[in-house]
């Protein structure tokens, strides 16, 4: 993890309503979502490809890689910082569903 200050990532909500909270996140390189707990169970749709670092409350880090197109499915309760330590911009759309 840098030990520079990081920026917050751009969040841009698309929708909220009392059954889902759509919310799209462009991550520029050196920016991070801040630390958060998942309310609810989501969906995540990557619309740019990249790799994004998940710092868990441990201090363990966690790669992922985020493919275009290729969504994937979290539960109620995930606790971490999302961080792009990469040198290009990554972006998804996180559907949370209420």
């Amino acid at each position: 993890m840098p030990d520079q200050i990081l920026t917050p990532a751009e969040a841009t909500v698309q929708q909220d309503n009392e059954r889902v909270r759509i919310v799209r996140w462009h991550f520029a390189p050196g920016t991070e979502t801040g630390w958060h707990r998942h309310g609810h169970d989501y969906i995540v749709v990557p619309s740019i490809s990249g790799t994004l670092t998940m710092i868990n409350p441990d201090g363990s880090l966690h790669e992922a890689q985020m493919i275009a197109g290729v969504s994937y499915f979290r539960q109620i309760g995930v606790e971490h910082n999302v961080v792009n330590l990469s040198d290009t911009p990554v972006e998804f759309v996180e559907i949370e569903l209420k």
